[in-house]
This record gives structure tokens, sequence and C-alpha cells, in this order.
């Protein structure tokens, strides 16, 4: 498995890269169009996600935050409510009078109407007096309350301390068969005048109160709110879309589990769905304010606009396709026909021709393409013409060469014939023309060095000198250095006997040949001069024309243009001979030639 994983990403290349140009640039224009827009849309998602919930955490924080500080001031007020017997000189008289009178029944109902009047949640107000009689007064539509049934509860709650104690929220009866849900507030009271306790107060507060509070909570959060006392028990639990308010209450131990600090928020799974949870404790009573809202009705806008950018993405990435497709098809369009017309070139079709429409690349190399084409053809016929000039070389090198060792063993005869007439002149050139007959026949092919080659030219400048005495003189002046350098044969003797006969034969007077030699960088560089009649500037050019192109050279003698295409074919079209002349002063012929020769045969 670990050896897959490492191969696919080769693999993966593999197929990218083996696939045509044309969809290689279509895949390059999908990725660089939909990776960016496809992460942007995703970052803007995730940054509309955290600011929606920052919001919606804020939002529910602020109005639970309120709906607390309304109950706890509701719960103030009527803390303060079950104080005012302390300062009413007639309900203090009452609550220790034994007897019940009319005075008594009517100065407690008064009371006790003022006390269920000022809030319009009160259900219900008791008076317990010193000795266990309940008077009360009681909310419209409730035509009996059962007082007696609770008292000894009330005495419990009130057993210790003076101050005011809740009951959270509990039912009771009322009328023949109802009930209500209320929760209430207790407080001794006390005497003024010796601080004993001489009653119990009692505030019955309808449920009811808390869904005026939190209904406007509900509206903005869109969720629903829970109110737990400080003892944990629920004391009021909004309905849920349904219509109930069993899922809070059902769940209410794993909200409290997660309720740390006096305000914050969590999240939280119930039933398969995910809810955001944002509560606020009550620093007076230690009730608890807990608002949930599931999570879909938060992110629901979310997901519209995540939708929507989905949406936009994709056609965004259809567009880029339609313009990838059209791009790479007007890109890959030239180059599918350069392939196409190299395919032909391939087979062996030189006449095509490419029309390049634009200056950019792909027009540069068409024009390339065009270059080469002409340049393929022009070697092509450089390389027919050579082989033409090869055969003809060939067949003049044939002509020359009929019976050779005939007349070298006819001259070796001539020369021992000479010596034996004692006529040692005769002899001498007999033997130099031998030893040049020699030099040229024998191992034609072979390679020379310099050193043989200056050796060939003196001989036969001496032999030369046996036919014109004292008409001319050799000068050589080359480095030790260059004479082991490899060398074709009959390099410089063609130079010279050109020298000889066409430059200081018609020229009045004895006449120097000087041959000097020189490297420069991979080359080496050999002069032959002379200070014979040399030539006019319309010859010279004609002639460097000539040597340059590799025409026939009938007209200025056959042993300069034979070294010439000699020197080209075994070294390469740069190298070959040069000539500088100027009449009246001589000639020079520049000879260059590779150190390491067969390097640039091929051009």
């Amino acid at each position: 498995m670990l050896s897959y994983i490492r191969r696919f990403p080769r693999t993966l290349w593999l197929f990218l890269a083996n696939l045509p140009m044309e969809r290689k640039l279509i895949v390059v224009f999908i990725f660089l169009i939909s990776l960016p827009i496809t992460y942007v849309s995703y970052l803007s998602s995730r940054s509309t996600f955290h600011s929606v919930l920052v919001n919606a955490t804020s939002s529910a924080g602020q109005v639970a935050g309120s709906a607390s500080d309304t109950i706890d001031r509701y719960v103030a007020d009527l803390k303060r409510y079950t104080a005012l017997p302390l300062y009413n000189t007639d309900v203090q008289f009452y609550l220790e009078q034994q007897d019940t009178d009319w005075d008594k029944n009517t100065g407690m109902s008064m009371f006790l109407s003022y006390l269920s009047h000022t809030k319009e949640e009160i259900v219900a107000v008791y008076l317990v007096d010193k000795y266990g009689s309940v008077y009360y007064d009681k909310a419209s539509g409730i035509s009996e309350l059962f007082p007696a049934e609770r008292l000894a509860q009330w005495q419990s709650l009130t057993r210790e301390g003076v101050t005011p104690v809740i009951q959270g929220r509990h039912t009771i009866r009322v009328n023949a068969g109802d009930s209500r849900e209320v929760f209430s507030v207790l407080r001794n009271v006390s005497s003024v005048s010796s601080l004993q306790k001489i009653g119990i107060i009692v505030f019955d507060i309808s449920i009811s109160l808390f869904k005026g509070i939190v209904d406007p909570v509900n509206a903005v959060t869109l969720g629903s709110t829970m109110i737990v006392d400080d003892r944990g028990g629920v004391m009021y639990a909004s309905p849920q879309a349904d219509g109930s308010s069993r899922l809070l209450e059902d769940y209410t131990d794993q909200f409290l589990q997660k309720v740390k600090g006096p305000e914050g928020h969590f999240q939280l799974s119930l039933e398969g769905k995910e809810y955001l949870a944002v509560y606020t404790v009550s620093r007076r009573t230690g009730w608890i304010t807990l608002v949930s809202i599931p999570l879909e009705r938060i992110l629901s806008p979310v997901a519209k606009t995540r939708n929507a950018q989905m949406l936009t993405t994709l056609v965004i990435i259809a567009f880029a396709l339609i313009v990838a497709t059209f791009i790479s098809h007007a890109l890959t369009k030239p180059l599918k026909s350069l392939v196409r017309l190299m395919k032909q070139v391939q087979h062996g079709n030189l006449d095509v021709w490419v029309n390049p429409r634009f200056n950019d690349e792909i027009g540069m190399l068409s024009s390339h393409f065009n270059r080469m084409i002409i340049r393929v053809k022009g070697l092509l016929e450089e390389v027919t013409l050579t082989e033409k000039r090869k055969q003809k070389a060939d067949m003049r090198a044939l002509q020359n060469q009929i019976n050779p060792h005939f007349i070298y063993n006819t001259l070796e005869s001539i020369r021992m014939l000479a010596e034996g007439s004692d006529d040692p002149r005769v002899a001498k050139l007999t033997y130099l023309l031998g030893i040049q007959m020699r030099y040229g026949v024998v191992r034609s092919e072979e390679l020379v060095t310099i050193r043989q080659e200056l050796d060939h030219t003196r001989n036969y400048l001496d032999m030369l000198q046996i036919r014109f005495p004292d008409k001319f003189s050799l000068e050589i002046e080359v480095p030790d250095n260059l004479l082991p350098l490899p060398v074709i044969k009959l390099v410089f003797q063609p130079i010279v006997e050109n020298a000889v006969f066409h430059g200081l034969e018609p020229k009045e007077g004895p006449g120097t040949i000087r041959i000097t030699g020189r490297a420069e960088g991979n080359q080496a560089v050999f002069c032959v001069e002379d200070d014979g009649v040399g030539m006019n500037k319309h010859t010279l050019h004609t002639l460097n024309d000539s040597l340059a192109c590799g025409a026939d050279g009938e007209r200025f003698g056959i042993g300069l243009s034979n070294v010439n295409e000699r020197l080209r074919m075994d070294y390469g079209s740069p190298f070959g001979l040069r000539v500088e002349s100027e009449a009246g002063r001589g000639t020079r012929v520049i000879l260059r030639i590779e150190i390491f020769p067969g390097l640039h045969k091929e051009e």
C-alpha cells in the first residue's frame, strides 16, 4: 500500500506529461482558475460561518442577559413587597390578634388586595398570623384556594431567618379541579417592637411571567429559552417549534453540566441536532437564563450564501473551461500544423513552408523551421556537389597513379646510368625525382607530420635548384612544437610549386620563399609567402572566391584548388586556403588546419 502511494504521484505526473499540449493547457487553465476560486470560496464561507456564529452568540448573550436582569428586577420588587407588613401598624396588630373579627378581616383584606394588584402576574397573596390563621387575596378567575394544604410547607421554608425565600416552580390547586403553575416568594413577618415572628407573607407568581420575558428573546435568537433556579429546578422552558417544551426539560442536566462561570456559550448535540447554547447566571438569585438555538437556523443564511458561491464557482469554472479550450486550441493549432509538416520532412518531402501569422514564440519557431529547411536543402546540395568533386578528384588520382612504380623504376635505372657515365647532376636530379614519386605514391592515404611535409618541400626545391641555379632560396621558420602535428600529404609542395612558377620565375633576379607557422588556440596557421611578381586586386579577388566556393581551379592551376578542397573535406569548411597578394611585391598563401584533426569534419 505504501509503495502504491509513493508511485501514485509519479504515475499521475507521467499521465499528465503524456497528454497532448492542448489538454495540458486546459488542465493548467482549470487548475489555476478553479483552485484560487475554490480556496477563496472556502475561506469566505468559513469566515461567514464564523462571523454569523459569533454574531449569533453575542446577540443571544445580550438578550439573555437583558432577560435575566428583568427577572432579577421583578424578584427584587417581590422581595421588597414582602417587607411591607413591617411598616403597616394595623397589619402588625392584626397578626398578633388571636381572635378574628370584622375589623381584622376588613383590614387584612384591604392590605392583601393592595399587594395582589401591584403585579398582574400575582396569582395570590397570603398572610399567616401568629396563630396559624391564613388570610389571602386571589386574582380574578380564581374562586377558591386551598392554603391549609400548604401551610406546613410554608412554615418549614421560613423556619430559619428573616430574609425572603423563593420556592421554585410548583403546582397549586385552585377552584374545584383546576391547578396553576407558580413560583412563590415567602418571608417571615416580625414584630417591630419585640422582633418576634408574628406571621408569614407569601406571594404566588404565575409562571406565565417568564413567557412575556423570554418571548422577545426567542424572537430575536430564533431559539428556545429555559430558566433554571439555583437548585437546578426548571422554572420555565419555552416550547419548541412543535409546541412542546420537553426537549429542554429532558436534557436539563446535560445543559447544566456545561455551565461554567457567570456567562458563556457551548455547543451540544441532542437527538441528532446541533445546538448553540448561550447562558447567563444571575448574581442576585443564582438563576440561569439559557438560550438554545439550533445551528441549522443560524447557519441557514450561510448555507444559502454557500450554495450561491458554489453555483457561481461552477459557472466560472465552466466559463474558464470554454475559454481555456478556445485559447489552447488557438495556441496549439500552429504547433499541430508544424508537427504535420515535420512528419512530411521526415518522409523526405522538403518542399514545405510554414506561413507564420504572429511574431510570438510559435511564429519564431516557424521562421526557424523555414530557415532549417533552406539550410537542409543547401547542405544536401553541398553534399551532392562534394560527392561529385570527390569522384572527379578520385578519377584524377587514378589517372595520375597509372603505373607509378614503372615510372619510379625507370627513373632509378636512369640514375644508375648517370652515375655510371659520371654525370652527378643528372643522377641527383633523378634521385630527387624518385624521392618525390615515392613520397606521393607510397601509402597515399596515410597522414604525415609537418616535419615530413617540410622535408618533402625541401627535396622539391633542391630538385628545382638544379634547373634554376641561384634563382631562389627557401626559408622555414616553424616552431618545434608544430613539427609533430599530423597533416594530410602534399600540402606545402603544391603551394611552393605555384609560388615558383607563377611568382618567382617571371621575376628578374633571385627570389625567396618563406614558410612560417604559429598556433592560434586549437588551430595551426602556416604562411607560404614569396617576393615574386604578385597579382592585381581583381585576380586576387577571383582566386579567393574560387577557393571559398570550392569551384574548379583550372584557371589558376589545380595545385591550390586541390590542396584547398582536400583541406576542407578533411577538416571542414572553415579551414582551407586564403591568398593575400599585391602586384609587384609578392604573394602570401595562408593555410589553417586543426591541431586535433577530425573534430570539425562535419558542419
